[in-house]
């Protein structure tokens, strides 16, 4: 569910200020059951009012005379689970207006099309939709890690992001899944002002390491021995990832996950493609689910970048970009072109 419908943000309650970007839902179409009798029912996020009114009229398409009915949308009376999406109004409960039972399923179907991000069939009595925060396409537009995350340098020095220089060597993991310093040709994004929101993935050991939920980390799997990279809004607690031990790359259990917002993004590029960053293993790539295909995507960039080496001096850049890299987003404009949906991040 966390990689459908994203992390949690926090409980919204009226007082809070983030009620104030909460909508009431005042469609005809859709039967609102509100048992509080304070409108509750009718309050939601955007993002899921626009799917549940897509809903309305599939419903209504589907079967003539038959209207949606919501039985719980926006909580503010502490039903559900401590986990639940209810509390931030990105989550419905949904049945027929007739609550024809054997509806249900062609029901799921269609909130599905409508576009809801999670669909459940929780009980025999009703559907459970969710959706993404409504920030999600603004805030997820690049992977990045925290201003404050580092890096070990190979002269031994752990270095915050906001410090660290192209040219430098940092800690990454060749393709064999060896430790190895590998030299910073690029930033792809470095932002210091940008407010983010950040995956926080605490591991065994006590490894913490703070990236955007687009962003791809190494995960492992014990019982096939085997890795690969996937969002890390995909991680779940009990999944391995690669944390460095001395110099050797060892895997240790996600703990716990949550979400943090920071001040400042930064996400360097390494000649290798991976880096070890707060000590876990990352890829230096996000936004589409393959590592080898983003890592061939700056080939180019790699053979201009060596063939400069050949005329400078090597020494650290000084000057200062800010923002997304010219060469990175021309990539990321052209992935909704060339590649398949389902091989970007939603």
């Amino acid at each position: 569910m966390l990689g459908a419908s994203g992390l949690r943000e926090g409980r919204i309650e009226r007082t809070h200020p983030k009620f104030k970007d909460l909508v009431p839902n005042y469609n005809k179409d859709i039967i609102f059951k509100d048992d509080e009798g304070t409108g509750a029912d009718r309050v939601m996020s955007t993002r899921c009012k626009d799917r549940l009114n897509t809903l309305a009229v599939s419903v209504m398409n589907q079967w003539p005379g038959v209207r949606l009915r919501v039985t719980e949308s926006w909580d503010e009376d502490n039903v559900h689970g401590n986990e639940s999406l209810h509390y931030e109004g990105r989550a419905v409960d949904i049945t027929t207006s007739d609550r024809d039972r054997s509806k249900y399923g062609m029901l799921a179907r269609l909130a599905v099309e409508a576009g809801f991000d999670w669909v459940y069939y929780e009980s025999r009595a009703h559907i459970h939709c969710s959706v993404r925060s409504d920030s999600h396409h603004t805030s997820h537009l690049s992977g990045c890690f925290t201003a404050n995350s580092t890096v070990l340098t190979s002269t031994g020095i752990h270095r915050r992001l906001n410090e660290l220089r192209l040219g430098e060597k940092v800690l990454s993991m060749t393709a064999t899944g060896n430790a190895v310093f590998s030299e910073v040709i690029m930033f792809l994004d470095r932002n210091d002002a940008q407010v983010r929101d950040f995956v926080r993935i605490t591991t065994d050991g006590g490894a913490v390491l703070s990236v955007t939920p687009a962003h791809l980390i190494m995960v492992w799997n014990p019982d096939k021995e085997l890795s690969k990279f996937i969002f890390a809004a995909e991680i779940e607690e009990g999944d391995y990832v690669l944390v460095n031990m001395n110099s050797t790359l060892v895997p240790r259990k996600v703990r716990h996950i949550a979400t943090t917002r920071s001040r400042g993004v930064y996400a360097p590029l390494t000649r290798e493609g991976t880096i070890v960053v707060d000590s876990v293993v990352a890829s230096c790539y996000a936004l589409v689910n393959s590592q080898s295909l983003a890592h061939w995507g700056f080939v180019p960039f790699r053979i201009v970048n060596y063939i400069k080496d050949w005329f400078s001096d090597n020494s650290l850049e000084e000057s200062r970009q800010s923002g997304v890299h010219w060469y990175a987003n021309a990539l990321y404009k052209m992935k909704d072109y060339v590649l398949p949906s389902d091989w970007i991040y939603h």
